[in-house]
């Protein structure tokens, strides 16, 4: 799972539109991840076609909300405990080879 994607996920914790998602994203990363609309929309429609999200609400001015599903929501939790298994491996991969060469 790309990052872009995993963030958008964890933005739809919470009802939210377009523009929320981006600023989400934006502040969560200290400005690291930035997304264009035409990126997040895409990834929205993908996430829609995968029944990850699902469409929440739409005003009388098409402003569309998102909520993520269930079964979105299990998918970020694999994926957090790939993350942490990946975080796990490089602290251990990393300690081993600062021992190895007596670094601290």
């Amino acid at each position: 799972m790309t990052e872009t994607t995993y963030l958008i996920l964890l933005s739809l914790y919470r009802p939210n539109h377009g523009y929320g998602i981006m600023k989400f994203i934006k502040q969560e990363t200290d400005d690291r991840v930035l997304l264009g609309a035409g990126t997040l929309y895409g990834a929205l429609n993908s996430l829609l076609s995968k029944g990850w999200i699902h469409l929440y609400d739409e005003d009388s001015h098409n402003k569309k909300t998102y909520l993520i599903t269930n079964e979105g929501k299990q998918i970020v939790e694999n994926e957090l405990k790939r993350l942490n298994q990946l975080c796990k491996t490089s602290r251990k991969i990393i300690r081993e080879e600062a021992d190895s060469y007596g670094e601290d």
